[in-house]
């Protein structure tokens, strides 16, 4: 009997699957970095992991005087050159901040959060292509500045004050992309 049973509620569940597949609001939406596009990203997801981890380290963020996402980074920043500075700015974060921000996360026991996180943020830098319309991506001059004015300010802070300064601002980073976000 339970092979009869199995039999019938596995050709169920995988029309429900194939379903809600289909269903572009259960599957995320997509953010359109200029030339670049992401899909299947749920950015209310990125921003409740965010949250779980900044209300639990917020106390690590010590240094108000200074930023690291200086409007000068993100403000007015062309369609060309939104590509790769998300690219940069994503590459970072996974290699540098969160990589060296991992022992605390996991002493604060809010890894789970923290991974979906990071993994998200994977997705996203791995995933950003150029559209079909524009197979060509240009790397601008002004992305390249944007990106090292971040990380001279960045290497000019003490690793632990940098890297908690750095991981207090993903919420700038997550407001900056969210302006990139489709339904």
């Amino acid at each position: 009997m339970q092979t009869s049973l199995r039999q019938q509620i596995l050709p169920g569940l995988s029309l429900i699957l194939l379903v809600l597949n289909q269903v572009p609001e259960l599957q995320g939406q997509e953010f359109r970095f200029g030339p670049c596009q992401v899909t299947g990203v749920v950015l209310p997801e990125l921003w409740e992991a965010f949250w779980t981890v900044k209300n639990t380290v917020k106390t690590q963020d010590e240094l108000t005087s200074v930023r690291l996402l200086k409007p000068q980074v993100l403000q007015n920043v062309s369609d060309a050159e939104s590509c790769y500075l998300a690219h940069s700015l994503l590459k970072f974060y996974l290699n540098t901040v969160f990589k060296n921000y991992h022992s605390k996360i996991v002493k604060f026991k809010v890894l789970k959060s923290f991974s979906t996180l990071a993994n998200n943020f994977l997705v996203i830098m791995s995933k950003l292509q150029p559209s079909k319309d524009n197979a060509m991506l240009p790397i601008s001059d002004s992305a390249r500045r944007r990106f090292l004015l971040y990380h001279r300010t960045f290497k000019q802070l003490d690793i632990e004050v940098a890297l908690a300064k750095a991981f207090g601002e993903v919420d700038i980073l997550l407001a900056w992309m969210q302006n990139f976000y489709q339904l």
